[in-house]
Formats: structure tokens, sequence, C-alpha cells
């Protein structure tokens, strides 16, 4: 299908930026644990569902060879489209999302723990969606399923799982011979991290293998850290989400990184999530092994405040 796409690089420069806030996707994705449930439902072509303002309109005009037009409707590339959607949707289900939907921009899920209840949740979502003139994709929409893609994960009852597309990308790949290709290989490892423990130090010759002057050869050490990057147990992982105590593993060494685990007496730890962050070669040179820890600890406190704040945390180093 074709789509009109017009260049509004000039428009946005002038515009403020609309700082209202999108959703964390990895604690939207949490919040889908535990669900009998689950219907998807994506908005039809989900920003021009939303009106222009009539004095805008002539702001986004474009030349083609029978005329000037504009658009009636709010279109993609602008700067502040993703917010105002956002904005919108809120309003719209402000008494359902975190409760009996996710929600991020026009990717819509409704959820329910009982599967007694998902049929009331779903008519409770269309009754809005019918309200504010809403539109749905039918093609991308599945309804009463126990599991589904959404926003690039496989969601489950039992928890959160890889995308199988996404690791047959990774294990059907050929050793990569150009820098487009060791790019895009880095791109798709990135896709995964969080289903891959210690992938910092996994990728880490990859991107060593960009910054140098060698970007076209591909050698043994390269080609090692690649067969290791899609070993077996890279294809069966699942994230379990509970509402037990937490641990932070912060493994200090080269990387800043750390690992937030849920803990089970009987089935021992469980990985929740993984986080990882970059920083400087300057700046890990200049910290010792303890302000290291500290610093991961912190920057893991900001990035996944949500479960700080909701659980009991123990600092593992």
């Amino acid at each position: 299908m074709w789509r009109v796409c017009v260049d509004y690089t000039d428009l946005n420069k002038a515009c403020l930026k609309d700082s209202f806030p999108l959703p964390r996707i990895d604690q939207l994705i949490d919040s889908t644990f535990g669900n009998q449930l689950l219907s998807f439902m994506d908005a039809y072509s989900g920003y021009n569902q939303i009106m222009m303002h009539e004095d805008e309109k002539a702001k986004t005009s474009f030349i083609i060879e029978i005329g000037t037009y504009c658009y009636k409707v709010m279109p993609f590339e602008l700067k502040n489209a993703g917010a105002t959607y956002q904005r919108l949707v809120n309003k719209m289900f402000k008494e359902q999302i975190d409760k009996t939907m996710e929600i991020y921009v026009d990717d819509m899920l409704v959820k329910a723990p009982e599967r007694a209840d998902h049929i009331e949740n779903l008519a409770e979502a269309f009754s809005l969606l019918r309200k504010y003139n809403m539109k749905l994709n039918p093609s991308k929409c599945t309804f009463g399923v126990s599991s589904g893609r959404f926003l690039g994960y496989l969601v489950t009852q039992r928890g959160i799982e890889a995308h199988p597309n996404q690791i047959k990308a990774i294990l059907n790949m050929k050793s990569p011979a150009t820098t487009k290709e060791i790019q895009s290989l880095t791109g798709r490892a990135t896709a995964l991290n969080r289903f891959l423990s210690s992938s910092t130090d996994k990728c880490r010759p990859f991107f060593k293998a960009l910054k140098k002057g060698h970007k076209d050869k591909w050698d043994d050490e390269w080609e090692v850290a690649f067969q290791n990057l899609k070993l077996p147990h890279f294809t069966s992982i699942t994230l379990k989400i509970d509402t037990r105590r937490r641990l932070v593993h912060l493994p200090g060494g080269v990387r800043l990184s750390c690992q937030l685990s849920s803990h089970s007496r009987r089935a021992g730890g469980t990985t929740s999530g993984i986080l990882h962050f970059k920083s400087s070669p300057r700046c890990r040179d200049s910290l010792s092994e303890m302000e290291k820890h500290i610093f991961s600890l912190v920057v893991s406190a900001r990035k996944l405040r949500p479960y700080y704040q909701a659980h009991r945390i123990i600092v593992i180093t």
C-alpha cells in the first residue's frame, strides 16, 4: 500500500516539543503477565483519526504536480504526533489503563486474569471506541487468545518470551562480511538483549569491529563470538514476572550493567528483566570498582523505578 510521506523538517523545527511522556514499554509488557485471555487491537491509521485544528491545516500543506493540498487530519512525521495520540488514548481509557487494558500509542491490549471476565472487559473497551468514533484495523486485531505479540514481545500467561521470528533472524544469519551486515547483527541482538544474559559482553566484539579500521575483515575472535550468540540455550527463554522480592546483580568488571531477578526458594532466581546501559571508556577507566557498582545501582534505580518502589530490593555484587 502506498502512503504519502511529507518532509516536515522545517515545520518540526518551528514547533515546540510536546513533553507528554510515552509509557515505558518494559512496564507495559510486565503488566501482561498472568492473564488467561488477551485481545490485541490496532487502530486503523491511528494518527489520521485525529482532526487538525482549522487554523493549523495550512501548515501541513504540500505541493504536487496538479496543485497544493493540506491535511484535514493529523499526518505522520509531525514532531508531536505520537505525544498527541498518546494523550488522546490516555483520556479515552483513563479508567481501564493498568486494570483491564494496556495501550502504547495505537497498539491496544485488553487483558483478563480470569476467562469469565474477558467478554465484559472487551465490551467496555468497544463501548469507548464507539463513543469516540475510533476505528480499528480488523486485519491486525486478534481476540480471546492466550498469547500474542505485543510491542515486539511474545506475551503469554507463563511470562514473556522472545518472538520466534526474532530468534530465527539471528540463528539463520550467516557470518557478516560487510559493515552493513555487522550493523544488522548488532541491531538484532539489541532487540533481544532482555532475554540474553551478559549481552553487553557477548556483543562487545561486534561493536569493536565497527569502531576499528577492520570493518570489512571478519576475524576468528568475531566468529567465535558470533557462534556463541547462536548457542541452543538462546532459543528457549521465558521471563517470568512475580510479586516476590527482587535481586539486583551488579557484575562490575569492564561493563557497567545490572540484572534484575525475582527470587523463589523452590525454583531459584528466575530472570525477570535485564538492563544494559553504555558509558564511555574514559568514564569506566576513571571509576574505581566500588564507584562502578554504585553508578550501576543509581542508573538501574532510575530506569527501573516502578520495580524499586513496589518490591523489596536486595543488591548482590
